[in-house]
């Protein structure tokens, strides 16, 4: 019997996904939990508990994780030390030509490396890579142990243009790490080998900052799994969709952030090639925030510009995930204008929805929806006191229907709309942003609370279907399992063309190669099959913005560049541009280690299926819907035989989350489990 388990450490919840093979068989266990802030570990092992499996037995262990993402938004990072060209210690802190806020001179930025840890040494080399101004090595060595003098835990050796020519990086890497204590030296080409010094620096920042915090964490789990006898392998989701062996995560430890919502977006990915559906918006609600994607062919686009805060751009490749403060414990209140407003704030885990009953006191969307009949006030999750429906409805009486001036069931009406307008919003932003029409793509809803919005946001939005899968709760956690090995690369060439020197280009290329089939190396008992995707990011001379050319493979004329970049060009604007140069800026490769396929309609449990539609319904009762209450049938999910026919309005409950099928619509249950809802529009 081979167990993999599939963990995911979300804001409110750690989830995970048990598949067990063997010659008896398949068989999957399931866990949720609330995530235990303060160490996330201890929700990892409360997971593997529940599962009632022991750490000893399991095979591998795949680990999606929030600590970095949380780390720097909450700028709780370790104490970092820099040392740069001189002149350029303030790069991190001028940025480009933003603002906090987009309107009015307000807003404040905080780097994550504070100005008196920010030093400066004689060094300089040009954008072609030639030797301008030689390293200083004694003031290399002084800076170093100023740094230690002011208790610095991370190192971080960021020079101009050592994308072109990294010899002073190497060298002052090397002087650093004989006087530095810890491993935690960070060399800025080695994370990112590309230009733009802002960017680059800010991602080797935020590997720094975040480096000793994941160490630490992953060590001290790695830590607590071998002493209940697990001695196997554990890999770490990267925000690429990829994982990495826990041993070298800390290395690029900026490589993790946006982990979870990556693992989401790999599950759907899965989910949805086994359901024949090429093109999919990803819509995951959880209890602090909501992150939607694109899947377009089949294919998770991944963005290497991705932003996690204001001033921290993140130049590595991502799973372009968009991401929006509204979930289900976003708090509803009244603003200084007397308007209701949704978010950004969050009950979170801790003290959680008023419903929960663990001292939040703030209106929350997951409150609104029990409130409306949506939720089961008794098959709530993490609840630990007892708060009726009527308390509910007592709160939001007093802090939003009064000051308002509706009634209660207005008022909730209300707050699940305004944070259904937030996530329309994200919606838009990786659809109609990017000139694709919302009406050819299928909106793939997970998360605890996306599956109870996911129809009417649909309605909102043209989308003309839904599709919910067999455990949208723990999706994420199935991301995990389904996620591949994944390494990617990118160097700047930043050339003319017509110049580029074409065999420095395979050269380039084919070295990323070898360098992503290495490190995959260290886990090839996971892998069945290798695919390396080559790229180029390209612009016209003048343009500001870059776009990612797809290549046959590194023995690539230009000719076929050129072609391939004016097709892309003109797929994208609809306009060709023959008189104006083009620019081979950056260099890029992937290497994917597939692992085995996992069978999603493993996660069906064809025993507890019922004959007949009507057998799988446990409960009527009333949903307040189109602005009035109307009677739907209460459907167990588990219970559902496949090709069942639901017509709304009904509700769909199981452990980890509850569909809304609003009046006008209609679901099917498919072959594989998954929720196919049409959408229609409302009676």
């Amino acid at each position: 019997m081979r167990r993999v388990a599939g963990v995911d450490v979300g804001g409110t919840f750690t989830d995970l996904l048990l598949h067990e093979a063997g010659p008896e068989g398949i068989r999957v266990r399931l866990a949720k939990i609330p995530t235990t802030s303060a160490n996330q570990a201890d929700g990892v092992l409360a997971a593997i508990a529940q599962a009632a499996v022991a750490p000893s037995a399991l095979d591998l262990i795949i680990h999606g994780t929030t600590t970095t993402t949380n780390a720097v938004l909450e700028r709780k990072v370790a104490r970092v030390g820099l040392i740069t060209t001189r002149g350029f210690r303030d790069t991190l802190e001028l940025g480009r030509r933003t603002r906090p806020r987009a309107y009015g001179m307000t807003g404040t930025f905080e780097p994550l490396i504070s100005r008196e840890r920010r030093l400066e040494v004689d060094e300089r080399v040009d954008a072609k890579g030639g030797v301008v101004v030689p390293l200083d090595e004694r003031q290399l060595d002084a800076a170093v142990r100023r740094l230690l003098a002011m208790d610095c835990e991370s190192l971080l050796i960021h020079f101009l243009h050592a994308y072109a020519n990294p010899t002073h990086e190497l060298r002052a890497g090397e002087i650093a790490r004989q006087l530095w204590p810890s491993p935690y030296v960070t060399l800025g080409h080695q994370l990112l080998s590309e230009f733009r010094e802002y960017e680059r620096g800010t991602t080797a920042s935020v590997n720094a900052a975040v480096q000793p915090i994941l160490d630490r964490y992953v060590r001290r789990l790695q830590s607590e799994l071998k002493r209940q006898g697990f001695e196997r392998d554990l890999l770490v989701m990267n925000g690429n969709g990829g994982t990495v062996a826990a041993r070298l995560v800390a290395r690029d430890a900026a490589k993790t952030i946006m982990s979870g919502p990556a693992s989401g977006v790999m599950a759907a990915a899965a989910t949805l090639a086994q359901s024949g559906i090429r093109n999919a918006i990803t819509y995951d609600m959880g209890g602090t925030s909501t992150d939607v994607a694109l899947v377009h062919g089949g294919v998770p686009q991944v963005s290497a510009e991705i932003a996690i805060d204001y001033g921290l751009p993140i130049h590595v490749p991502m799973v372009d995930v968009k991401s929006v403060g509204a979930g289900g414990g976003s708090i509803a209140s009244i603003n200084a204008a007397g308007m209701l407003q949704v978010g950004p704030q969050s009950a979170g885990s801790d003290p959680g929805p008023v419903c929960y009953g663990r001292g939040g006191v703030e209106p929350t969307i997951t409150d609104a929806n029990l409130v409306l009949g949506r939720l089961h006030p008794h098959e709530l999750l993490a609840v630990t006191g007892k708060v009726t429906v009527a308390d509910v409805r007592h709160l939001f009486a007093q802090k939003l229907a009064r000051p308002l001036g509706i009634d209660v069931d207005a008022a909730a009406a209300a707050v699940i709309r305004l944070g259904n307008t937030h996530m329309a919003g994200a919606i838009r932003m990786v659809s109609l942003a990017r000139g694709l029409d919302p009406r050819d793509f299928t909106l793939f809803a997970f998360g605890g609370a996306g599956p109870l919005h996911a129809v009417a946001l649909a309605r909102e939005l043209g989308l003309p279907q839904v599709l919910v899968p067999a455990r949208p709760g723990l999706t994420n956690a199935l991301g995990c399992l389904v996620a591949d090995l994944r390494q990617d690369f990118v160097n700047t060439l930043n050339v003319a063309l017509d110049a580029a020197d074409m065999r420095q280009v395979e050269a380039i290329l084919t070295e990323q190669r070898e360098r992503g089939l290495a490190i995959n190396a260290e886990e090839q008992s996971e892998i069945v099959e290798t695919i390396v995707l080559y790229g180029a990011d390209m612009q016209f001379r003048g343009q500001t913005h870059l776009m990612r050319v797809m290549l046959p493979g590194p023995d690539v004329s230009r000719q076929t560049v050129q072609a391939l970049f004016e097709a892309a060009y003109h797929a994208r604007f609809q306009v060709r541009l023959p008189e104006i140069e083009a620019v081979l800026v950056n260099l890029t490769t992937s290497v994917i280690g597939r692992r085995p396929a996992f069978p999603i309609a493993s996660l069906l449990e064809p025993a507890l299926r019922a004959l007949r539609v009507e057998d799988a319904v446990v409960d009527e009762r009333q949903l307040f819907a189109d602005g009035r209450w109307q009677t739907a049938q209460v459907f167990d999910r588990g219970r559902l035989p496949i090709g069942a026919r639901l017509t709304g309005p009904a509700i769909v409950q199981q452990m980890d989350a509850t569909t809304i099928i609003e009046p006008g619509a209609t679901a099917s249950v498919d072959a594989i489990g998954n929720l196919q809802i049409r959408v229609g529009s409302a009676p």
